[in-house]
């Protein structure tokens, strides 16, 4: 496997679809199935909640969602769960400021894997970096009800804040972003944005997706020029 480049995982972060089987109205492989045909360019197994999936189950949902992202070379993230990513050779792991600390999760995914941290503080990012991250999630942006651990929403102002100090590292916004959001977000400096519930909850997840994609690619445009 080729090494990380942080423009290809600028690209990936484009529109990261994050998702569990609690997240959708139908069945999670057609949800994702439906987002890929949209457009997604990097999905999140995030298996969380008082209904989650647990054990061999969870295990075999998430090969599942592996798989069909292989089919497409969609990099495929698990989020949190170190032993699940090792088990079934996940593309990288995602994780919070209360998880396995990065320099950890290096040496036990190895040197290709794709390493994501959320941060919610500069100096939070500013460890993640030192530690070797390879993108931050940075948020949450807005209220978001997919996640019962989210922190106080606080708007683009960290994006900003890291972008003023000359942080480059890839830099996704995450929590409660929908379509209507996404032009301010990627304005306010990031590489890409991240949604659970506006395409997993979506009637049409294909046509949602679509739409994201088209929002997303004329303001990275106008963000260029």
């Amino acid at each position: 496997m080729p090494a990380i480049h942080s423009d290809n995982i600028r690209h990936a972060l484009k529109l990261y679809f994050i998702m569990g089987s609690i997240n959708c109205k139908a069945n999670p492989l057609h949800v994702l199935s439906e987002a890929i045909a949209g457009g997604i360019t990097i999905f999140q197994f995030r298996e969380k909640g008082p209904t989650a999936l647990i054990g061999q189950a969870k295990f075999e949902l998430a090969k599942q969602l592996q798989t069909l992202c292989q089919a497409h070379r969609i990099p495929f993230i698990v989020n949190d769960d170190i032993d699940l990513a090792i088990a079934i050779g996940a593309d990288g792991i995602h994780v919070g400021q209360d998880d396995e600390p990065v320099s950890s999760l290096r040496k036990r995914l190895g040197p290709h894997a794709i390493i994501g941290v959320s941060a919610h503080t500069l100096e939070e990012a500013q460890q993640a970096i030192q530690d070797g991250a390879n993108y931050l999630g940075v948020g949450p942006i807005y209220p978001t009800k997919s996640k019962d651990d989210a922190k106080e929403s606080q708007g683009t102002r960290l994006i900003e804040q890291l972008r003023a100090q000359g942080i480059l590292i890839p830099l996704v916004g995450i929590g409660g972003i929908t379509l209507d959001k996404a032009a301010c977000i990627l304005h306010a400096g990031v590489d890409g944005v991240s949604v659970i519930s506006a395409i997993a909850q979506a009637d049409s997840v294909r046509d949602v997706t679509t739409q994201f994609i088209r929002e997303i690619e004329m303001n990275q445009l106008n963000v260029i020029d």
